[in-house]
């Protein structure tokens, strides 16, 4: 896992200059040629238009995806030998370079289904994707275990290339199938009362168009990703230097393991988080300031809501989880320290996402900048004298940052009031209440867990975690009416005493 992990951070950077900022490009322009639920059907001079778009993107990928593929296989030695100072990445680094021109151009095709808002098309793709990769890599790993760690990492990173190639054929079908169904071929003169070949010269979306879009997103892509990577290597580098046993197997745990498991829940908020680009756009194109308020405020108070929640559970049963999901105390005791980040990781993508469809793109990427920047420094700085728990308080503060900044730019754009009971206070109270509660009536089975001496433990555990969810959501629902009601309570009582 560490050394799986150690790749991601190169390989991160060189998706980024894959993909250059191709599918959010994609998005807003596509998302313009639409009617404002996107479902209406696609007349002659919007399907010459969207077709334009997409035929562009797919060419500016092509270029950038083959670009950033030689550079990686050519300097795959040096990258893992000088850079990443470990020959084992080598091999792993060139296989990476095959997937880059799969994903690049199916970024694209993303874009297309955000920007109809038929983004469950691309989730399908995922799934796709990421069972073809488990499904492999799991046969692979159990019937012809590699016996070096190098060859079963390049399994691992093999089955990847194959499923982003069998995703990107499945985009493929996806999008001729849902062009043909959602457009009307006509060539009938159009309602602006020009000829088809005049309007057509006009309406068509030209390369230099798309490329003036999304290449200064790549470029802050470039910046971002390029400083993630440096970041990336300096933490085994640091934890090494603290004087650790094994700092790769503890950078493993964290980004392989724990990570993974904080972030899966996210699934949920990120499964609507793409569509809020094309319709805070919409809005915004309309000048609809009040649906704009409407929306950015739900969002908020959605995220918060599911985020408090998963992060109370997690904190409550970090060790029941971490025995059970992987045989590990120390995965255990970082899940319970990393799970109070989960509010503050999980808003940041729903406040990202709607920055960037309010157009403030370029200033995320900036806030994203001066966080790795921050980051970097405070790696070198803390990881040699405090080791894992130095890395540990680095990833506090620039979750903090990050997110406070992200959140004040998108309450000073939109205006939006800032209700502290709704967001924060409710939802913190019901899951103190909910968590309290079931531990309190399966407490005689904490001693249990922890010794491993029941048979029916992890059942239990099942059961204490639904429950625990099920108290959360009715809390939520009572004291929502409770605290409005007392809170009103208060405010007039306070009026009251104000005029006397």
């Amino acid at each position: 896992m560490g050394l799986i992990t150690l790749l991601g951070g190169v390989y991160g950077f060189f998706i980024t200059l894959a993909t250059s900022g191709i599918s959010l490009a994609v998005t807003r322009l596509i998302s313009s040629c639409y009617n404002e639920d996107g479902a209406g059907k696609c007349e002659y001079e919007c399907e010459k238009r969207v077709r334009s778009i997409l035929k562009n993107g797919i060419t500016y990928s092509a270029i950038f995806s083959i670009s950033a593929s030689v550079i990686l296989f050519v300097s795959a030695e040096n990258i893992g030998v000088r850079l990443l100072n470990d020959g084992r990445t080598v091999i792993s680094l060139r296989a990476l370079a095959l997937s880059l021109a799969p994903i690049s151009v199916g970024s694209a095709l993303n874009g297309y289904f955000n920007g109809v808002r038929r983004v469950y098309k691309t989730v399908f793709v995922q799934v796709l994707e990421q069972s073809v990769k488990m499904s492999l890599s799991l046969i692979i790993l159990t019937f012809i275990m590699p016996s070096r760690v190098e060859y079963a990492c390049l399994t691992v990173i093999c089955a990847g290339v194959v499923s982003e190639l069998m995703g990107l054929v499945f985009s493929v079908l996806l999008y001729y199938f849902d062009f043909k169904k959602h457009t009307k071929n006509t060539s009938t003169v159009l309602k602006t009362g020009y000829k088809t070949e005049e309007a057509l010269k006009n309406k068509e979306c030209d390369f230099n168009t798309l490329f003036s879009v999304a290449f200064p997103l790549g470029v802050s892509g470039y910046v971002r990703s390029l400083l993630s990577t440096i970041e990336h290597i300096a933490i085994p580098w640091g934890l090494k230097k603290s004087g650790g046993a094994n700092p790769l197997s503890s950078y493993g745990i964290l980004h392989g393991v724990v990570f993974p498991l904080l972030l899966f829940p996210s699934a949920v908020l990120n499964a609507f988080s793409s569509l809020l680009i094309p319709e805070l756009s919409a809005s915004q194109a309309k000048m609809d300031l009040s649906s704009i308020r409407k929306t950015v405020s739900s969002v908020i108070s959605l995220s918060l809501l599911f985020s408090l929640g998963v992060s109370g559970i997690l904190i409550s049963y970090s060790y029941e989880i971490g025995y059970f999901l992987y045989g590990s105390e120390e995965a255990g005791e970082y899940i319970r320290i990393l799970s109070p980040l989960i509010p503050l990781m999980y808003l940041d993508n729903s406040v990202d996402c709607m920055l960037k469809g309010l157009g403030e793109q370029m200033y995320c990427m900036r806030v994203n900048i001066i966080d790795s920047i921050i980051s970097i420094i405070l790696i070198f700085t803390l990881l040699p004298a405090y080791g894992i728990r130095g890395y540990v308080a680095v990833i506090f503060i620039t979750e903090l940052f990050n997110t406070a900044l992200s959140l004040l730019r998108l309450i000073k754009v939109t205006k939006v009031p800032v209700p502290y009971v709704k967001w924060v206070f409710k939802p913190l109270l019901s899951i103190i209440l909910a968590t309290s509660l079931a531990r309190f009536m399966f407490k005689g089975y904490l001693v249990a867990v922890l010794n491993g001496t029941s048979p029916l433990l992890k059942r239990v555990i099942v059961f204490e975690i639904a429950l625990t969810s099920f108290a959360y959501v009715l809390l939520c629902a009572i004291l929502g009416t409770v605290l409005t009601s007392f809170i009103k309570h208060l405010i007039k009582k306070y009026k009251n005493r104000t005029r006397v």
